[in-house]
């Protein structure tokens, strides 16, 4: 795995870049991504272009023998193209436009934006594709940041309705679709649809969801023209986006199939204070983040490109976006790094070299102090690349389990989530977390993956279950569990005919006649587990495996598929991960609190999340080649696979 950094040459005077080059290099690192917000510099008046602090940037990059990620520039569109066309900007839900001052301040829908980011990624790529630096293109940066994969723009409803018109052929199928009989809201025209924000109450469910199919499929296809223009003009180079964390507005499989790697940006504390995890959690991981969040998203965007991917950006101390941010445990920088390595990266990159001492990250720390001198992550930079060094070339070994993980049953989820604790990466994350628990690795694939050479298979819910998927599920001889709300809704999202879960009872004989969602606090008891959030009602001849007190079903099993009727604690998912396990012929090994272990084709990885010393002889793997078996906080440890 090659270690990289995150460089602003245009930020600092050009006196300062051949040192920096030299210490990039002197540090272990080989890659540097530049460019991405550099637009107004390279054309700082309408068809007027400063090429040449860029060209001698990246020449002194190559000099110090350096690789180069360039990036497309489109995420931060000057001055003055806002003022040739106000109405390129994103408008937000509310009917407010997104503008100036910041980035993402566009509108993926604006025909005229999409033109001009055509014609700046062109006169980049003819300027730069065939240098020899450039090994590597940036398409943008983090689409969607800042909630803008949804614009409510003038531009944006335009172009739905000519994605309404090629779906559904006639507005008559578009309000059967749409059930549209309903409180009176049929459309004699596809010029009447109008954008589902600004409505009185809830928008129809329906249409929701169709918007954000169509928002998603703008995100694709604006990626779509630069990597096409890109891969013209730049030949042999490899592609990539930099994705981003817990974040599912557009379909990642989709734009991943255009890329030649997934990358995505790594904050493991900040994820940690922004999303749902507890108090307690908050409180015992603050410095380490919780031990599943980099996994999670490594094996998530290793999905999404034919299993070639990298960290575009790795936290290297405390950010500045996060409501409370703190500085990570000494070691962690050394940690998360190792850990991308273990599950296959083919790159690491740091964000960012040196710290800004203005704007609006002037807090998020670098791997050097404003004032140059190095900080805190610059030595585990080192630490890092000497333990890659000496390990060698990691190859990823297939997981034997998988995840299935659908952006659009994120998205019906999202839309009616019926109760407001139901959050779908919540609990595909869970059952992520189970099996990392019991020692197991994890290929997270889309809904359209090939699951036969694998041991066991998890649908944490697939609310629109089609019929190709069904059959695929129902073909797998290997132990499956679905979770709840599968088959729940059609592809129009209206409830089944026959009632959920729709299609999955081929394999599944049952009936979902009622659910109900469950505030925090309450919860419903089985012997020795818990389900809380909520639950279903289901009749079938089936003997229930597990029940509630009461007797009521939860889990159901039919051959060798099982359906969850509930939101399961970690008790009873533990004891449907053991079962399953067992069924399947994998060895499953609990690991003490705070541990995780990774497996590449040659080495053991095990990586101490916990604030105490961890004793690893009992995973009965020898003698480490990196490390030691007493794994101190925030410690790493190799051994080489038997």
């Amino acid at each position: 795995m090659k270690l990289g950094c995150c460089y602003f040459p245009e930020h600092w005077p050009e006196t300062v870049w051949a040192d920096d080059a030299r210490r990039m290099a002197d540090m272990g690192l080989s890659l540097v991504r530049i460019g991405e917000f550099a637009w107004s510099r390279i054309e700082p008046e309408p068809g007027v272009f400063d090429w040449g602090w860029l060209d001698r940037a990246i020449d002194v990059l190559e000099g110090a023998g350096l690789e180069v990620v360039l990036c497309t520039p489109t995420a931060t569109p000057p001055k003055w193209l806002v003022d040739r066309m106000p109405d390129m900007v994103a408008v937000d839900e509310k009917g407010r436009p997104r503008g100036f001052g910041s980035r993402r301040h566009y509108c993926f829908s604006h025909e005229g934006y999409r033109a001009e980011a055509a014609r700046i990624t062109t006169q980049i790529a003819e300027r730069y594709g065939a240098h020899p630096a450039i090994t590597a293109w940036q398409t943008d940066n983090e689409y969607g940041c800042h909630d803008t994969v949804l614009s409510f723009s003038e531009s944006a409803a335009d172009r739905f309705r000519q994605w309404l018109r090629a779906r559904y052929a006639d507005i008559d199928t578009l309000n059967r679709a749409w059930g549209n009989v309903f409180w009176s809201m049929g459309y004699r025209d596809f010029a009447e649809v109008d954008p589902p924000n600004l409505t009185v109450t809830e928008a129809n469910p329906a249409h929701w969801l169709d918007y954000r199919r169509f928002a998603s499929d703008e995100v694709t296809s604006f990626n779509r023209a630069q990597v096409d223009i890109l891969r013209q003009l730049s030949p042999g180079r490899d592609m990539t986006h930099n994705f981003m964390g817990f974040f599912t507005e557009f379909d990642h499989h989709d734009v991943g199939r255009d890329l030649d790697v997934a990358t995505w940006d790594s904050y493991p504390l900040g994820f940690l204070e922004q999303f749902w995890f507890s108090t307690d959690e908050k409180r015992e991981y603050l410095r380490q983040g919780h031990p599943d969040i980099a996994a999670f998203h490594h094996d998530l965007y290793r999905g999404c490109a034919n299993g070639r991917w990298g960290v575009m950006e790795q936290q290297p101390g405390p950010v500045n976006w996060a409501r409370y941010n703190p500085a990570p445990l000494s070691g962690m920088v050394a940690l998360w790094t190792m850990e991308a390595y273990a599950h296959g990266a083919e790159f690491t990159a740091y964000f960012r070299w040196r710290q800004a001492p203005f704007a609006q990250e002037q807090m998020h720390a670098g791997l050097l102090r404003p004032d140059n001198s190095d900080a805190e992550a610059a030595d585990e930079a080192r630490i890092a690349a000497a333990a890659i060094g000496k390990l060698g070339t990691q190859s990823i070994a297939k997981a034997p389990v998988a995840i299935v993980f659908s952006y659009e049953a994120a998205w019906v989820c999202g839309i009616q989530p019926q109760g407001q604790s139901f959050r779908y990466l919540e609990l595909t994350y869970e059952w992520y977390s189970a099996l990392r628990r019991h020692g197991l690795d994890v290929d997270i694939v889309s809904p359209d993956a090939d699951l036969t050479a694998y041991s066991a298979v998890f649908v944490p819910t697939m609310p629109i279950a089609g019929d190709s998927f069904v059959e695929k599920i129902a073909a797998l001889e290997c132990p499956v569990l679905i979770g709840p709300r599968s088959g729940s809704k059609t592809e129009s999202f209206c409830i089944p005919d026959d009632l959920p879960p729709g299609a999955l009872d081929r394999i599944m004989p049952i009936k979902i006649t009622r659910v109900e969602s469950l505030r925090d606090g309450v919860s419903e008891i089985g012997v020795g587990w818990t389900v809380s959030r909520w639950r279903e009602d289901v009749v079938s001849n089936l003997e229930p495996e597990f029940a509630l007190s009461g007797g009521r079903g939860i889990v159901y099993v039919h051959g060798n598929h099982r359906y969850i009727a509930a939101w399961p604690d970690r008790s009873l998912i533990d004891l449907l991960v053991e079962r399953m396990g067992k069924e399947a012929g994998l060895e499953l090994t609990p690991l003490p609190h705070g541990l995780r272990v990774r497996r590449s084709a040659t080495h053991v990885f095990a990586f101490n999340y916990s604030t105490r010393v961890i004793d690893t002889a009992g995973l009965g793997l020898g003698t480490p080649v990196w490390g030691e078996s007493s794994l101190s906080p925030a410690g790493v440890t190799v051994w080489e696979r038997t």
